[in-house]
This record gives structure tokens, sequence and C-alpha cells, in this order.
């Protein structure tokens, strides 16, 4: 099913993430998955919501060239942070519990970055969630890791698994965006994208 969005463009998902490609099927468009490796640094002392924008034209960056007229790129990156720190994927199960831990009883922030190209424009954008955690009990996070392994997610941990059920409090603004891609305000940027 193709909605009235899209009609006579190829949009490219630039992302391995199952989360993303689950969220954005879910605006009803039909689109290919293409990815590239690309090494996710960013230059020092970046404001947080510049980190998230500068990875994810990052990433747009390695299709320079390999775009066709009615192609349209969607690349996205995902960052948590806390206390004015930016929290990356946890490299083992004992980072994950630390990150956890710092999580534990407070709030942080979920910022994506977005970035859509052609061969004629690019536009990015980025949108900030608060997530709210209650204090967790070590042997809560001890079966979330067990159970889910959340290494590959930023903050380590995924919204939509047992730990988002019983671990957030409450979340002031965007719950997809914490999910990793902001899908309201995506469909409006494209929409007003594919009208330039």
């Amino acid at each position: 099913m193709k909605t009235i969005l899209m009609t006579g463009k190829n949009i490219i998902l630039a992302s391995k993430s199952p989360r993303r490609q689950q969220l954005l099927k879910g605006l009803d468009l039909e689109f290919v998955v293409r990815t590239k490796e690309v090494e996710e640094v960013y230059p020092p002392g970046l404001p947080r919501e510049e980190v998230a924008l500068y990875l994810a034209r990052l990433k747009a960056k390695a299709f320079e060239g390999d775009l066709s007229p009615d192609d349209i790129l969607i690349t996205a990156d995902t960052i948590v942070c806390i206390d004015g720190q930016i929290i990356g994927k946890p490299s083992d199960e004992a980072d994950a519990k630390r990150i956890l831990g710092i999580l534990s009883g407070k709030k942080h922030e979920v910022i994506t970055g977005v970035c859509l190209c052609s061969t004629q424009n690019q536009k990015s954008f980025f949108v900030k969630t608060e997530v709210f955690f209650r204090t967790l009990k070590k042997d809560e996070i001890d079966y979330y890791l067990e159970h889910y392994r959340p290494y590959d997610k930023a903050g380590a941990y995924g919204v939509q698994e047992w730990i988002g059920y019983i671990g957030i409090e409450k979340i002031a603004g965007s719950y997809f965006n914490v999910m990793g891609l902001p899908v309201k305000e995506l469909y409006e940027e494209l929409s007003a994208f594919t009208a330039l």
C-alpha cells in the first residue's frame, strides 16, 4: 500500500534497525533498506542536539553520488543524554548494568536527528523527548539484560520492551522518538520535502 504522500518517489531507509523499519512501515510508505558502514565519530564539544544531527548527516554523506533523481534517502541517529552527558550503546553486560544504574530513578533525554536527502536537496531536523525512570531494582536490571540483551541500543534499553513496561513512569514528548524514529515529525518533514 502506498499513501498519498510519496507518489513517484523511491524511499530509501539507511538503517539496519528493525525498530526504525517497523516505524516507517507504520506510515504506509513503500521503501527499501540500504545501509553503508559509517564510523559514528563526531567532533568534541558539539551541543547534544548537534551530535544527533551530525551523525544523521554523516550517514547520508556515505550515499553521495549513489542517489537517483526520484530517490529520497532517510538517515537517523538516536542518542541518550543524562546530566549533560551522552550515553552510547553499551560495550558489554557490565557496561549495560552501569548505564541502567545511571538512568534508574532519574530523567534523561532521547534525541533523534533525522536527515532527508535527494539529488537536489537536504533537510535535517531533531526531536527531543524526556524519559523518567523509576528506581530500578538490581534483580530487575539483571532480568532485563539476561532476557532482552539490549546491547545494540543507545542507553542500554528499548522503551517497547519489558523494562519500558515496568520502569518508565512518564514520557514528555514523542514515544516513537524514544524507539528511534519520530514518525509524526518525519511525516510532516517528508510532506514538505517532496513539495520542494
